[in-house]
């Protein structure tokens, strides 16, 4: 019988605190829901184990303290990333308002720019589970990742509703993208609006008033 291939693959979480990016890495890989609250002291380290159809893989996890203050830490662990779960709250509307300077701030510490080009990244929407106190829609975290072409997956690292779905995915698309080359994406997902629609949402949802929003001014 002719021996499985193995493969390491690196991944990060990304995103601000108390956004469950730790809760989410213990629930995949150690099948667990931790209710007390205990922040990341810079860099925490997680590992699992998945199987292909071809190859064995090896994860690597690396949890990023989400306070500013920890940048100094994180910037020395964003080399040789392939694959970044990028994770806001819900329930926190300046969670998923900040996703941009999270990627600012990765850009500016690869080594390369074009760097970002290669790694794989998925958008976490976590803590569905608080539904009644959702202050970001599925449409608008959608339009987000859609718009930049990445995943997005909506998670509850309480309940585990997708979670495994979602490392799995982002797990198996970074294998792919080692294994058969090419550039990663999410053009096998089912988009809900065109590239053009996308781009219009984000124009509008930027206006200031109705004014600029219908493109008409006052008077």
């Amino acid at each position: 019988m002719e021996d499985r291939k193995s493969l390491r693959v690196k991944i990060i979480s990304m995103g601000a605190a108390e956004t469950g990016k730790s809760c989410l890495i213990k629930r995949f890989c150690e099948k667990r829901f931790v209710t007390k609250y205990m922040a990341t002291l810079g860099i925490d380290f997680g590992v699992s184990k998945i199987k292909s159809s071809d190859c064995d893989i090896k994860v690597n996890i690396f949890d990023m303290a989400g306070q500013s203050f920890f940048a100094e830490v994180r910037n020395e662990f964003y080399k040789d990333t392939q694959g970044v779960m990028l994770v806001y709250d819900v329930t926190n509307r300046s969670s998923f308002d900040a996703l941009s300077d999270w990627l600012i701030e990765i850009r500016n510490n690869l080594p390369q720019p074009s760097d970002m080009d290669s790694v794989v990244f998925i958008v976490c929407a976590n803590k569905v589970d608080l539904g009644g106190k959702r202050k970001v829609d599925t449409s608008e975290g959608k339009l987000w990742a859609e718009t930049k072409g990445f995943h997005y997956f909506e998670t509850s690292a309480q309940s585990g509703e997708k979670v495994q779905d979602m490392f799995e995915c982002l797990i198996h698309t970074v294998a792919s993208v080692l294994t058969k080359g090419g550039k990663p994406g999410a053009a096998s997902m089912e988009r809900g609006y065109s590239l053009e629609q996308a781009s219009l949402v984000t124009r509008i949802r930027a206006c200031p008033d109705n004014y600029e929003m219908l493109g008409v001014s006052r008077g």
